[in-house]
């Protein structure tokens, strides 16, 4: 707990508190991008210590939960098939697809493995020879180079048996497409420090002005999330839209300038479909010319699979915004973390796990259902 407690301190977390009432005349609507910070808000009771209109809204800042069903079914065809080391986060093995999960493919007999680096990967490549290794390369700006220096060294070491499936996406089209949306109604932005730790702040600027929508750059304790709401909302009342750093520890304007490069040389920037959300243009990477012969969709030609939504799960709405988790009618019914239909409710920065596992937006005849739940998980 070194170097944490500071960050959350009750008396300073009060102060923080009062400032936002004191600043506060109006009503206001703030996204959290990122979905570690919506399970810090919701955790910590942060929505709580703020004003009645002071609203925070859950954006689609959870990688798991925005990668498309159509790439999980990918994900399940290529690691059912023989000869296949199908290798990924753990996040991602519960993550329901149209026929199952990873779990249960691993359970049928697939190879499927649960590995701490991309780099795991190329090393069992290595070790491997005689079979095809994937790993599935989900995430935000802030995984992208680890994925990148995997690809980097498979090809410098000559495995022609590594692959990674790809589904990488990007924070400012996405910030751009929200604001975009007929209808919108998003006041201010907090942006997520982890992916501005490698990719910087520098591109948010030309959104805030164009916009006229202030975004703070914060961490993920409960005194940065504080913090950021506090200049989030004095911006607001005050008619500013700038970008601010309240990361200082760990952000700079400019970024990681070494992981830049590395992901210059190995991705290009492509049009990627966001669970929920659609086609957002010039929101992904992809493997470029130069890496593309380790492209899995492309080495196991799945490229043609298409995918229809559950007509009973509301992730995307939650995904965008438009709803929060107990807006949709099968929420801690149909859907719990047992028994999920969409990611929201499996990935662990998912606001629908949010908003189940601290319970607080569960009615009595669900809580009791959940507890249950949790026991029966625990004793498993």
């Amino acid at each position: 707990m070194k170097y944490l407690t500071e960050f959350r301190n009750g008396e300073i977390a009060q102060r923080l508190a009062r400032e936002i009432h004191s600043a506060a005349t109006r009503r206001w609507k703030i996204m959290e991008v990122c979905g570690g910070q919506t399970h810090s808000i919701i955790k910590n009771g942060i929505d709580q210590m703020l004003p009645a209109g002071i609203e925070m809204v859950h954006g689609p800042g959870c990688p798991v939960c925005v990668t498309p069903l159509e790439l999980i079914d990918k994900a399940l065809a290529i690691a059912m098939q023989p000869g296949v080391i199908f290798c990924s986060f753990g996040d991602m093995l519960r993550v329901p697809g149209t026929g199952g999960d990873l779990f249960q493919v691993k359970g049928r007999g697939g190879d499927v493995r649960v590995v701490y680096s991309p780099l795991d990967a190329v090393e069992l490549a290595g070790k491997n020879p005689q079979k095809q290794v994937v790993f599935f390369g989900v995430g935000f700006e802030t995984t992208a180079p680890a994925n990148a220096m995997s690809v980097h060294v498979a090809k410098r070491r000559g495995l022609k048996n590594f692959s990674l499936l790809v589904s990488h996406v990007l924070v400012p089209p996405a910030i751009e497409a929200i604001l975009s949306t007929p209808g919108n109604k998003i006041d201010a932005f907090l942006a997520a420090g982890h992916v501005c730790s490698v990719m910087g702040y520098w591109e948010y600027p030309p959104l805030a002005d164009k916009f006229h929508v202030p975004i703070v750059v914060t961490g993920f304790e409960p005194l940065d999330l504080l913090d950021g709401i506090r200049r989030a909302v004095l911006q607001l009342e005050h008619g500013e839209a700038r970008v601010e750093n309240a990361y200082e520890r760990i952000v700079t304007y400019a970024g990681n300038l070494e992981a830049q490069q590395l992901l210059g040389r190995v991705f290009e920037v492509t049009d990627r479909a966001w669970r929920g959300i659609g086609v957002i243009p010039n929101s992904g990477w992809r493997l470029n010319a130069d890496y593309r012969e380790f492209d899995a969709e492309l080495r196991f030609a799945i490229g043609g699979i298409r995918t229809e939504e559950s007509k009973l799960c509301h992730a995307g709405e939650v995904l965008r915004g438009a709803i929060k988790p107990g807006g949709c009618p099968a929420f801690g019914k149909e859907c719990t973390p047992r028994h999920p239909l969409g990611a929201t409710m499996v990935s662990s920065e998912g606001a629908c796990a949010a908003y189940y596992n601290y319970g607080r937006f569960l009615s009595a005849e669900q809580l009791a259902s959940a507890g249950t739940s949790r026991a029966r998980m625990a004793g498993e």
